[in-house]
């Protein structure tokens, strides 16, 4: 591949349970901060689970209270972390069709969907907000997106659960490799923490029932593991032709230099090792890597007791064992849609700095899992490559490398 069709990272934002921007995000990352807290709200009680991790910042409060009352929260959500993305990039200035949005999403939103059934079982037809429709619709955060940016290279909108982030970003490297875009600007994002939502996972056993310390129940990897912790958030990331950002002089973060996209066609839930081990090899085929060239690895790992083992073998039968790997829903808890994208950031910013976040509340490494898990201590080093794995219900199934501009 030349230069001039490689695709290059040049912008991020995000706002997560542990920080309201992408820096704020790694930093707490790499201190090992958790942001999974005790619900405190009274329909809570009622719940089987009672934790969950929500934002460090209330989007709303960034943006004028007009604003935020004609959009979702994950619209919100997902204005606050591209005009981060956009101006950490440097605001591209480019043809506004060759720029495009992509914004993954696994349940669009679902929180004005709730709320407004509510208010119309309630109150009546007439009681309905008249943005329901733009605020409930999936597409919603790439449309406000593409609006923002005056992008009219396309709004696009991956819903593939939990690889949504994850596919939204393997779909952006394909606009610019196609020569549909120049700039393409994507990502993930969720917010849906909710009672009907958090008992709905509950009800099908995803969650865990742990009660107590609420910072030490995600637990990827740790034989006391038991389910997810829902998370909202989100992340974008800027991609650019290679050749359109050096002739601008942007400043780059890594390179996007393969992906896969793959599906399971088995269980509708259930991790399937064979499909998630297709996935990585395909993207390290479309990288042009070898196993041995991975020197990282960002793992799904939300902390199921199935998960996380189908996951191991994966990794173990496609690259081997030789690559630290890291988990960072150990402290963001599981943010759904939104997750895929920030392990691609979490994975591009451990090459830029050659630190990789070791996994929290691991205190009992369980013996099937034979991979060299980061625990304890960040892990120091460099590695030029990482993989970054996102697997959704479904079956879907998303693999990333990302390689660094060292």
């Amino acid at each position: 591949m030349s230069e001039n069709e490689a695709v290059l990272v040049t912008g991020a934002g995000a706002t997560t349970p542990v920080g309201g921007d992408a820096a704020a995000t790694w930093a707490a990352l790499l201190a090992g901060k958790s942001g999974v807290r005790a619900l405190a709200e009274e329909w809570a009680e009622e719940l089987p689970v009672h934790v969950a991790a929500p934002l460090a910042q209330d989007p709303a409060a960034q943006m004028s209270r007009v604003e935020a009352r004609k959009l979702d929260r994950v619209e919100q959500i997902a204005l606050i972390a591209a005009r981060e993305a956009w101006r950490d990039a440097g605001a591209p200035e480019a043809d506004p069709v060759r720029v495009a949005v992509v914004i993954g999403t696994g349940t669009g939103g679902v929180l004005t969907t709730l709320g407004q059934d509510d208010v119309f079982e309630r109150s009546g037809a007439r009681k309905l907000s008249p943005h329901t429709v733009p605020m409930l619709m999936p597409n919603g955060p790439a449309a406000w997106v593409s609006m923002e940016l005056g992008a009219k290279g396309g709004a696009r909108t991956p819903v593939s659960a939990c690889a949504s982030g994850a596919e939204a970003l393997a779909m952006g490297l394909d606009l610019i490799r196609a020569g549909r875009a120049d700039v393409v600007v994507a990502g993930g994002v969720e917010a849906c923490l909710h009672p009907f939502t958090l008992a709905a996972f509950a009800q099908m056993k995803a969650l865990s029932p742990r009660s107590g310390d609420p910072e030490s129940v995600s637990r990827p990897f740790d034989t006391a593991r038991s389910g997810f912790v829902m998370g909202e958030g989100g992340c974008v990331l800027v991609l650019e032709r290679a050749g359109f950002a050096r002739a601008r002089g942007a400043r780059v973060l890594g390179t996007l230099a393969g992906a896969a996209v793959g599906s399971s066609a088995g269980h509708i839930t259930a991790s399937d090792t064979e499909g998630q081990v297709a996935a990585i090899e395909l993207a390290l085929r479309d990288a042009g890597l070898s196993p041995r060239d991975i020197g990282h690895v960002h793992a799904h790992a939300t902390s199921t007791p199935s998960g996380d083992l189908a996951e191991a073998a994966a990794v173990r039968q496609a690259i081997g064992d030789h690559a630290p790997v890291s988990a960072t829903k150990s402290m963001t808890g599981h943010m759904l849609g939104a997750s895929g994208a920030l392990g691609a950031l979490s994975a591009l910013l451990t090459l830029r700095d050659g630190i990789a976040p070791a996994v929290r509340n691991l205190d009992d490494l369980d013996p099937q899992v034979d991979l060299d898990i980061v625990r304890g201590e960040n892990r120091t080093g460099r590695w030029d490559a990482a993989l970054a794995n996102s697997f959704g219900f479904g079956g879907h199934n998303v693999s990333l490398v990302l390689t660094a501009d060292h």
